[in-house]
C-alpha cells in the first residue's frame, strides 16, 4: 500500500511540473513593447506598446514619427490606437485581426506641391501574425488599411495603410 502511495504521488508531482512548465511556456507577461525594423531602415521611428488583456485579446498604441527629410515632406506623423484579437493557440500570438483608429498628419497634395499639412482620423482594420519565444521576444508581420474620415475634400489622400515588421519584448 506505501508503495502505491508513493508511486501516485510521485506521478502527480510529475503531471504538476509539466503543467506549470508548460503554462510558463505560452504566457510570459502582459505588456509588449515593439520597433517597427521596417520603418527604421526607410527613415522613420515606428514605436508600438501593447497590453494584453487576455490568451485572445490586448490593446495598443503605435507612433509613428519619420526622422527622414523624404518621409517628412509627405507625412509628419501618426499616432494609431487598435484592439487584437488573436487566434493563435499560444497567449496573444498568431493570426491576429485588428481593428484601429489613426491620427495622421499628411501632405494634403499627392504630388507634394505644398508645405501645408492636413490633420485627419482614419478608421480601419488589419491582420497579421505574431511569434513569442520562451524568452519573451516577440516577432510580427502586419498590415492595415484605412480610411480618412473628415479632410477628405481638403486632399488627395484618402485612404491610409500601416505596415509593419516588428521586433520586441514582452514583460
Amino acid at each position: 500500500m506505501k508503495k502505491i502511495f508513493l508511486i501516485l504521488l510521485c506521478i502527480s508531482f510529475v503531471s504538476m511540473q509539466a503543467q506549470e512548465q508548460s503554462e510558463s511556456d505560452i504566457y510570459s507577461g502582459n505588456h509588449e513593447l515593439k520597433v517597427n525594423g521596417l520603418f527604421l531602415v526607410i527613415g522613420a521611428f515606428d514605436v508600438t506598446y501593447e497590453y494584453l488583456l487576455n490568451e485572445e485579446s490586448g490593446l495598443g498604441i503605435n507612433v509613428f514619427l519619420p526622422y527622414d527629410s523624404d518621409i517628412k515632406d509627405d507625412i509628419q506623423y501618426y499616432i494609431s490606437p487598435y484592439y487584437r484579437f488573436y487566434f493563435g493557440k499560444k497567449y496573444a500570438a498568431g493570426f491576429f485581426l485588428e481593428g484601429f483608429g489613426m491620427l495622421n498628419s499628411i501632405e494634403p497634395d499627392l504630388f507634394g506641391n505644398t508645405d501645408d499639412f492636413e490633420t485627419d482620423f482614419a478608421l480601419g482594420i488589419g491582420l497579421g501574425g505574431k511569434w513569442v519565444t520562451k524568452g519573451g521576444f516577440v516577432g510580427e508581420l502586419s498590415l492595415g488599411v484605412g480610411r480618412n474620415l473628415f479632410n477628405t475634400d481638403k486632399t488627395d489622400i484618402d485612404f491610409v495603410s500601416k505596415v509593419g515588421i516588428t521586433l520586441g519584448y514582452r514583460f
